[in-house]
């Protein structure tokens, strides 16, 4: 048996839930990756809502689609990902079937930018309402830099804190690697 490592876990997560004609949300696009995958997923009768604050973001992202000719199943929005419920057409409320963050800064970008725990937890808090039962949100979180680790602490205290009853919030990390190795959250909506 092999142990997945941490991306490759999060994707089979995602290919759990996220289905031909559900829709999905890329939290933090970053380079395109993962709204790629998601979009591949969703199909042609789906839909991904992929957000990031950095228009260099945006414009990787925007490219990698058009290069798999992706681009007509994805929104991109130039917004923090706190402002999903607002930005996304309100007939996907309630039929989100799976969401992704990357937490930290930008791979090859500008590190002093970086996702922050308030606008974090109100994310997933508005996403986790528009999630379908069954519903999965991953939270891949970096937390090897100052932000990253208060990001990390505030996270884990707010999903420790969720209702049972409403959601089950899975932890994954490997526990004997060196200089604070990314983990993942995973919430799922019952």
């Amino acid at each position: 048996m092999n142990i997945d490592g941490i991306l490759p876990f999060a994707r089979l997560l995602l290919e759990k839930v996220v289905t031909d004609g559900s829709a999905a949300i890329d939290a933090t696009v970053g380079n395109g990756h993962d709204t790629v995958f998601l979009a591949k997923l969703t199909g042609s009768n789906g839909h991904v809502f992929g957000f990031d604050i950095q228009k260099q973001a945006l414009e990787n992202t925007a490219a990698r689609l058009q290069e798999h000719g992706l681009s007509n199943r994805v929104t991109l929005f130039e917004e923090g990902h706190e402002h999903a419920a607002e930005v996304i057409p309100s007939e996907w409320h309630g039929r989100l079937s799976g969401a992704i963050f990357n937490l930290g800064y930008l791979p090859k970008g500008d590190k002093s930018i970086v996702t922050k725990p308030d606008t974090t937890i109100e994310a997933v808090t508005q996403i986790f309402s528009m999630l379908s039962p069954g519903g999965i949100i991953v939270l891949v979180i970096y937390h090897g830099h100052t932000e990253g680790a208060e990001e990390k602490e505030k996270l884990l205290h707010f999903v420790q804190s969720m209702d049972q009853t409403k959601a089950h919030v899975l932890r994954y990390e490997f526990i004997n690697q060196a200089n604070n190795p990314p983990f993942i959250v995973a919430i799922e909506k019952r």
